[in-house]
């Protein structure tokens, strides 16, 4: 196959739109790369013919977030996972995000994915896993079940990686400036506390703390790459974090009851080409390391289906 002929490295792109919304998703990790509201980004996207800056949009199953040396046991049995953040010697993000996905359906509001687990290192469990892509008119809907075809429990958790879009679209580091003059509300009573690996030690009040972001707050106390729990839920069970832009726009991320945590980076001072013009904020269904901790560990038995429900919706005044 010659390079002209090639599909882009991140697979075939899949294409939905409804009313105001339209978003692409890739063959490659079921990935979430572009969504726009009137034609406005709603997230950061990146270049469908090369690789992920920052996992912009990616789904992070079977676990989000870091395991310490990659190493953890489930139901009196340890398992051993590859390092991939070497520096930090944790294993990170799970194995979804490397896979190219099977297109279940394609219709012009909605995409379906589907992709079952392998044989992996550390995660010998048989998955079935779907992600459903679906636009109306409140934005987009991402559903996101595994179904155990296996003998044993199975452990799983999940969060979805995107990086909201500041507005500006600016490079390096002045994106850190940018994002300083948006607001951010994270509906959180917890901070989750870390070591130098980023890897949880404990909890507290975010009270009184730079964390607290119960109300509107200007990301004017950068760095941040932390979890909040203790997640509060409205009447419908949903929790939503929201970014609100200078230009206007306010961007509502969130999910369903399962969501227990919401994980914010603000990726200051990395890299340039690793650095999306925005915040990544994250809806989990549990934080780091919970492979280990048990905390808000999923536990899916042979023949179930565990299901979460992400939502992203944008408002411009």
């Amino acid at each position: 196959m010659s390079p002209s002929t090639l599909p882009p490295r991140s697979g075939q792109q899949y294409t939905i739109s409804h009313g105001d919304y339209q978003a692409v998703i890739t063959q490659l990790g079921a990935s979430l790369r572009t969504l726009t509201y009137r034609g406005h980004d709603m997230i950061a996207s990146w270049d469908p013919d090369g690789t992920v800056p920052c996992s912009n949009g990616q789904l992070l199953i079977p676990y989000p977030n870091r395991i310490a040396d990659g190493v953890y046991t489930f139901e009196s049995k340890t398992y051993e996972l590859p390092i991939d953040e070497h520096e930090r010697r944790n294993a990170i993000h799970g194995y979804g995000y490397r896979a190219f996905w099977n297109l279940e359906r394609l219709e012009e509001d909605e995409a379906v994915l589907s992709w079952r687990t392998g044989d992996m290192l550390g995660y010998p469990f048989d998955l079935t896993v779907l992600a459903d892509y679906r636009l109306c008119d409140e934005g987009l809907k991402v559903t996101i079940s595994a179904r155990n075809n296996d003998r044993v429990d199975a452990p799983w958790a999940v969060a979805m990686h995107p990086w909201i879009a500041n507005g500006f679209g600016g490079y390096g580091d002045e994106i850190d400036g940018q994002n300083a003059q948006c607001e951010v509300t994270i509906p959180a009573r917890t901070h989750v506390t870390v070591d130098e690996r980023l890897l949880p030690t404990g909890t507290e009040p975010v009270d009184g703390t730079k964390f607290d972001f119960r109300k509107p707050k200007a990301l004017t106390e950068q760095p941040f790459d932390d979890a909040w729990t203790d997640v509060e839920h409205d009447a419908d069970g949903n929790a939503f974090a929201t970014l609100t832009r200078p230009d206007g726009m306010t961007i509502h991320v969130g999910g369903d009851r399962t969501i227990t945590s919401f994980q914010m980076c603000t990726g200051t001072h990395f890299a340039p080409e690793n650095h999306p013009a925005g915040v990544a904020i994250e809806p989990q269904t549990a934080y780091a390391n919970a492979f280990n901790s048990g905390r808000d560990l999923i536990v899916i038995k042979p023949g179930e289906t565990s299901a979460t429900t992400l939502y992203f919706r944008a408002e411009q005044r």
